[in-house]
């Protein structure tokens, strides 16, 4: 009885302490509550921004848009188009639909003059395999009523384009695939075995193509080198390689011309299998190695690299295809053929820029075997905007980028839709835009996180990954960069080799070669009535005004006009330092108001002209080419330019042999960066994308009165005594209104050290 009137003592006690901790607790918070940081927790996705539709002329098809075209194609019976994605090469196959642009001048009445929208129209592309030659067609307007017209001859002076100019098509490859397996693997089954471990349907050969396919016009013969078929197979070539001959339409009446394996030529099939069998090859002996093309980490991630934020929300926005950020905005797309493209970029309103585009990238290979010997990728002949896919999240694109999804008809007999392949986010590129502490007199500090938008897609074509960057800074400059990375390609190191390139692996040789890339920069500074001018600078000898002691050296501002297209083009060694293009107006000071185009570029030596295959890259041979605004001059290359290099129908110097005044009129600037690569050890297993990029930079020169930047909201400024002050220093504040474990409490010291002559 005494025990169970204690243990009700007990816990009547408990509770009565419970419920007075309870209190006290409360009137604690309540006490400290004003003490506490005020935590801004809800954070905008975005700002509130005053999109217009005047962007959606440049906007890619919709998947609404390419079903209607396709389904209209396929419904003329005349053109009897073949409805499979694996159509025979002698079948007619719709290969491509893209969005046709407007032209420069329709566009710019709808733009600012608040003229009729220019009508929506797409480019389609059928390879006529039942006539041999190839057609292009305007088809519009959407969304309809439709019709088509060829506009072959309109655009290449030619009623039809050359049938071997095609792109080799997924129906072809399926028929390439099916006569390697049964003309090569099946009669070479013991010698593949012995010399590579190839087991059928178990451990394979994978194929690589050497381009272009043959040594003139009409030539459609292809070397295929063979690799492991490991992850990363590029940097496993097996030194066994075929010369196929598919010109025919017709597969059964494909042949095998030519082998190379370890380095001997065979004309066929059984002279291999009897010197492999006699003995007089040096055979390959197979041995299995562990996979050094592997990119699975060799230490496994104990963590996550640091992850950006936006502390206070985005402060850019995204609509449709239009992007606007704090005073840039401009509209975008994604071309299947030669990818990133923006237009009507502008700044405060003026536009900078009509469009800013990719055109085209080329890479040049040396070796001393066939695979890679002749090899000149040309890729919007592939299509680089083909190979945009999804990015991931936090490593191609940070976490809290925003990311659009792009449709594409490309190769293909439905749309696809290729999710999360551009993005888009502000990014603090490391290094203030500007700043200076004030040491002598009037201390002080004024500066600037460079924070920077970058509209950003990845491209795979093949081995390589290229990071394709449109980059607007708050200083009033627009930069176009790309950065190459993925992996090398590669050949089996045979006697002679290393003049070619380095060792990187057993028996492996990374070739010698060069990246160019051509962007088109249509400026229109104040209007389309621009010029073209150089500055640069040179020594001279003056006297010194205060005494005949001696004299000087000092460098003075060489000013030159470039008044026709043959005097701006300017080859890679060949060029002023200072290259602007400029409107006639004038700034506060008196000097024209100009952007400049300023090249990042460590670009090998360009193909020696009396090349044949020259003509189809020889955009290639300027840093800065200017030319005479034209809508029949929109490319610098073309979808025919890799399988038909010896007579191309798109010869960039064409537009500039005509020689036309460039003086009061609408320029284009075709710019070309690249590098030279010769791989080493450490491309394996990747290629990395520090050192190996290039671009232009256009930047304001003399357009403003002053830097624009210094309206930005992102400035910083305080004198001695002010360093907490909020007002003009807004990062000062973050840790009290931010409730983020990763803010240290922001301090700053440094006037303590300052010069003083008192």
């Amino acid at each position: 009885m005494v025990a169970q009137v204690t243990n009700s003592l007990v816990k009547c006690l408990l509770i009565i302490l419970g419920l007075i901790s309870v209190i006290v607790n409360i009137v604690l918070i309540c006490l400290n509550s004003n003490r506490l940081p005020k935590c801004h927790l809800q954070v905008p996705d975005s700002i509130t921004a005053n999109h217009t539709d005047h962007g959606s002329i440049f906007a890619d098809l919709t998947p609404k848009e390419y079903q209607a075209i396709r389904d209209y194609m396929w419904s003329q019976k005349d053109l009897r188009i073949s409805h499979s994605p694996t159509a025979k090469p002698s079948e007619n196959f719709l290969f491509l639909i893209d969005l046709q642009l407007p032209k420069k001048r329709d566009a710019l009445q709808y733009l600012d003059h608040h003229a009729q929208k220019p009508q929506r129209k797409a480019t389609v592309v059928v390879f006529f395999g039942e006539f041999s030659h190839l057609k292009e067609y305007e088809v519009g307007p959407l969304p309809g009523p439709l019709h088509h017209r060829d506009v072959t001859k309109e655009r290449y002076k030619m009623d039809a384009l050359p049938f071997a100019a095609r792109t080799v098509t997924i129906g072809e490859y399926v028929e390439i695939f099916t006569f390697l397996h049964l003309k090569v693997f099946q009669k070479l089954e013991t010698e593949l075995r012995e010399s590579f471990g190839y087991i059928p349907n178990k451990s394979e050969l994978n194929p690589f193509e050497g381009m272009p396919r043959g040594l003139k016009p009409g030539d459609r013969k292809t070397w295929i080198s063979f690799f492991r078929d490991e992850s990363g197979m590029y940097i496993h070539p097996v030194g066994f390689e075929v010369l196929i001959n598919h010109e025919n339409k017709n597969s059964s009446n494909w042949t095998l011309d030519k082998l190379l394996y370890n380095g001997v030529y065979f004309d066929t099939i059984e002279r291999f299998k009897q010197s492999y069998e006699k003995g007089t090859v040096k055979k390959i002996v197979f041995k299995k190695i562990p996979n050094y093309a592997s990119l699975k980490p060799r230490r496994k991630p104990t963590g996550v690299s640091p992850q950006q934020s936006y502390l206070q929300g985005k402060r850019f926005s995204v609509k449709n295809n239009q992007v606007i950020y704090m005073d840039w905005s401009f509209a975008f797309g994604l071309s299947s053929l030669t990818g990133m493209r923006v237009f009507d970029v502008r700044f405060r309103g003026e536009r900078i820029a009509y469009e800013i585009s990719v055109q085209e990238a080329m890479s040049v290979y040396g070796s001393n075997t066939p695979g890679m010997i002749l090899t000149k990728f040309l890729d919007s002949s592939i299509g680089i905007g083909r190979f945009a896919h999804e990015l991931v999240r936090g490593v191609d694109c940070p976490q809290v980028a925003t990311y659009v999804d792009v449709y594409r008809y490309i190769d293909t007999n439905a749309t696809q839709r290729f999710r999360n392949a551009i993005c888009v986010f502000e990014y603090d590129v490391g290094r203030p835009l500007r700043r200076h502490f004030s040491d002598f007199f009037h201390n002080s500090y004024g500066g600037m996180a460079n924070s920077a938008l970058y509209f950003r897609t990845i491209t795979a074509i093949g081995n390589y990954d290229y990071i394709w960057d449109f980059i607007f800074y708050q200083s009033g400059s627009v930069e176009a960069r790309v950065h190459a990375t993925g992996y090398i390609s590669s050949s089996f190191k045979i006697d002679g080799s290393l003049r070619y390139g380095h060792q990187v692996a057993h028996n492996v040789l990374g070739n010698i070669h060069t990246h160019f890339v051509n962007f088109k920069v249509d400026l229109d500074i104040l209007g389309v009535n621009n010029n073209f001018l150089t500055k640069d600078m040179a020594y001279e000898e003056v006297d010194l005004p205060w005494t005949s002691e001696r004299k000087a050296k000092v460098p003075y501002l060489v000013e030159n006009q470039l008044k026709t297209e043959l005097q701006a083009a300017l080859t890679h060694a060949r060029s002023p330092r200072y290259l602007h293009v400029a409107s006639n107006q004038t700034n506060r000071w008196g000097h024209h108001r100009s952007y400049r185009l300023q090249v990042t570029s460590f670009a090998g030596d360009h193909l020696p002209e009396s090349e044949p295959e020259e003509k189809s890259m020889s955009w290639a041979r300027y840093k800065v080419a200017i030319t005479k605004y034209k809508d029949e001059e929109p490319t610098s290359s073309s979808l025919y330019g890799q399988n038909y290099m010896w007579d191309s129908v798109v010869d960039f110097s064409k537009y500039i042999g005509d020689d036309e005044s460039i003086q009061n009129e609408d320029l284009v600037a075709w710019v070309t960066a690249g590098f030279l690569h010769i791989p080493h050890a450490e491309d394996i297993p990747n290629t990395v994308t520090v050192g190996n990029g290039g671009g232009v930079l256009l930047r304001p020169h003399n357009y403003f009165d002053e830097d624009p930047s210094i309206h930005s909201p992102d400035g910083v400024y305080f004198l001695p005594g002010s360093e907490q002050d909020c007002e003009y220093n807004r990062v000062a504040c973050l840790e009290k209104e931010l409730c983020s474990p990763t803010l240290e409490p922001y301090t700053y010291n440094g006037f303590e050290g300052v010069l003083k002559f008192d």
